[in-house]
């Protein structure tokens, strides 16, 4: 006489079995659009066409996945999957490189990772004008930088980079930033007397540092990569950093998500040589410079509400070839090869001394 525990041992066998089917459904089905993608290349190397990587097409097709998802799995799961067979197929095709902002193990790596996928060739780069440096020259096909955060606001330095630069930006990234007290084997958590990690890393966990460890001295360095590296041999030391540096290093953590702001979130954006096409969901970024006069940023940003163009973001910076006078750098949503996008900046030119587009790219799907 059969068990319930017999019947369930059938259950179980009848449910495994049905998932070795569907495995096996998924292996043919991801080797055929495999063997698409390289059809894919084939041709567009017969015509001449060097551009495997289209960002327009990958956030179409990411967006597609998100919203015919049936579930259970997340959309933004889902679309993470996906991510991952495109980035595997387009290294069938032509492996990307891409630059970032080192060293390994900083966030800037892991935002690379979530645009590209695991498959994408990556570079590290002390800084973010070398990052703008390689690409420009063509030893990498696109970098990845910091461009702002939710908490400490804009990072000067990569918007410097564009006044000097003739790149496009071609996407952005947004990651959630979750900070953590690390600390290597030769440190007692008792012993912390110094904290290293990225100014603005320090900044966004101000005030759990000033409740948790306020006599340890706050040392800044380039990444928080290079903190949880230095603290790895160090005695009574401290690092904060993500879990990518965490693994890297080796190191034990103290402390989870030490960020003063839990919805903190760092903006990155991808920057090219070439122009995006319509994805259909985009923004555009432009840098201008106005006369120093009254009235000048209100000439500049009316035919935005005249038009309809919702304005994202405005920052300024100061212009390096005039005493007292300004540069704005201000993201808009639309495409620059918009009607009403052009009508706008058609407007807006006669009005300025300069207006360069800095890029037209998918807004942020995952």
């Amino acid at each position: 006489m059969a068990t319930s525990a017999d019947n369930g041992d059938d259950a179980l066998a009848a449910l495994r079995g049905r998932i070795d089917g569907l495995d096996q459904q998924l292996l043919e089905l991801l080797s055929e659009r495999a063997r698409a993608a390289q059809e894919v290349a084939a041709v567009k190397a017969a015509r001449g066409d060097t551009h495997f990587y289209r960002p327009e097409r990958e956030a179409q097709v990411l967006r597609t996945v998100k919203e015919r998802n049936p579930g259970p799995l997340s959309g933004e799961e889902m679309a993470r999957l996906f991510r991952e067979i495109m980035s595997a197929c387009l290294a069938l095709e032509q492996p990307v490189k891409v630059a970032f902002l080192g060293p390994e193990g900083t966030f800037t790596q892991a935002a690379a990772a979530k645009h590209f996928g695991d498959s994408a060739l990556v570079m590290p780069l002390p800084a973010i004008d070398e990052v703008f440096r390689e690409v420009a020259a063509g030893a990498a096909d696109y970098g990845v930088v910091p461009v702002e955060n939710s908490t400490e606001g804009v990072v000067n330095h990569t918007l410097d980079s564009f006044i000097d630069s003739s790149l496009q930006i071609c996407g952005e990234v947004e990651l959630r930033i979750h900070h953590h007290l690390l600390i290597g084997p030769n440190t007692r958590p008792d012993t912390i007397t110094r904290v290293y990690s990225h100014p603005q890393s320090l900044a966004q966990c101000r005030k759990w540092l000033d409740a948790h460890l306020p006599r340890a001295e706050r040392i800044t360095l380039n990444s928080n990569a290079e903190a949880a590296r230095r603290v790895s041999g160090e005695w009574s030391s401290a690092a904060i950093a993500g879990a990518m540096a965490e693994s890297l290093y080796g190191l034990t953590r103290l402390h989870s998500n030490i960020e003063d702001q839990p919805d903190n979130t760092t903006r990155f954006l991808i920057i090219g040589r070439e122009s995006v096409a319509l994805s259909g969901d985009d923004k555009t970024s432009v840098m201008v410079s106005v006369r120093n006069e009254p009235g000048a940023l209100y000439h500049l940003l009316a035919p935005f509400q005249k038009h309809g163009v919702d304005l994202t973001r405005i920052e300024t910076r100061p212009s390096r070839t005039r005493r007292w006078s300004y540069v704005f750098f201000i993201d808009f949503a639309g495409h620059c090869d918009d009607p009403r996008v052009r009508r706008t900046l058609d407007e807006i030119i006669p009005r300025v001394v300069e207006l360069r587009v800095l890029g037209s790219y998918p807004r942020a799907v995952l």
